[in-house]
């Protein structure tokens, strides 16, 4: 892969290091910034990854400062792995809002000007970044793979789309049928273009109804997420689940809203279930 991922934080965690590094991404044509966590396992040989997607307005840090992770991360002796959430630069191209552009690349590879030169988050998720971390670091090419939100999204399209590359896939308040909502249509549209047909291979809701794995989802949902009704439609999800027997828990979470207080109270749940899947 050539020119190393370089270190530019490096902070004791749980017995292990927590660190971010960056690296010129051949991808998406800028420096993109990624959290790594390496568990005290990896001291003494190769260990599992854990690729962890972040939602909209989101960097690399918002997961690694906020969830705790690193403790069940060390317990389980898994690599924990999470990129920024899209390109960045001054030659990127950009949005005022909060729902478009930098801070929201929503896991697709934009087909669209002036989005389609750097906005290739599904390559470099699915490609570039495994590549990266398999060549730098002490890990094995077990993977599974989460996230929140449009992270959550990105995290249910990708391990749809790519059956037998991730031992497991869970999520936190995803996205679910992005070409169904406010936040997904407005993104598809730009990035994708007008063709609806187009959208669908982003819509996890879709890639469920022809997946070629039933790989078992793990979903959390706030009951108190004031996004849940108008962008996460996770009944959506439950329905298609239903209708073509695939695996899904759907745990419904009263009074958790959209926030990392949410992620936090859950994820030794969900790491718990990527560990029965790496840990194999």
């Amino acid at each position: 892969m050539g020119n190393n991922m370089e270190r530019i934080e490096h902070h004791a965690s749980s017995d292990g290091w927590q660190d971010v590094y960056q690296h010129a991404s051949t991808t998406l044509g800028c420096t993109m910034k990624v959290g790594v966590y390496l568990p005290p396992q990896a001291q003494h040989g190769k260990v599992p990854v854990l690729y962890w997607l972040s939602g909209l307005t989101c960097t690399e840090q918002n997961f690694i400062t906020k969830s705790a992770v690193q403790r069940f991360a060390a317990e389980y002796g898994i690599a924990v792995v999470a990129p920024d959430t899209s390109p960045r630069g001054e030659g990127v191209a950009n949005d005022a809002a909060y729902d478009l552009g930098q801070g929201a690349g929503f896991y697709v590879n934009a087909t669209q000007e002036p989005w389609a030169a750097n906005y290739r988050m599904y390559d470099y998720v699915v490609h570039e970044l495994p590549a990266r971390i398999e060549a730098q670091f002490p890990v094995t090419t077990e993977r599974s793979i989460s996230g929140h939100s449009m992270g959550g999204h990105g995290a249910l399209v990708i391990a749809l789309r790519n059956p037998g590359r991730y031992r497991s896939v869970s999520a936190f308040s995803p996205i679910v049928a992005p070409t169904q909502v406010p936040w997904g249509q407005k993104a598809f549209g730009a990035y994708l273009g007008g063709d609806q047909d187009a959208w669908k291979q982003y819509d996890s809701v879709e890639l469920i109804r022809t997946a070629q794995e039933r790989l078992p989802l793990l979903v959390d949902q706030g009951l108190n997420d004031e996004f849940v009704e108008s962008q996460l439609r996770p009944e959506l999800l439950r329905k298609v689940c239903e209708e073509t027997g695939h695996p899904l828990t759907l745990n419904l979470r009263p009074g958790h809203d959209h926030s990392y207080y949410f992620i936090a109270s859950f994820i030794g749940e969900h790491m718990a279930h990527h560990a029965s899947a790496l840990n194999r």
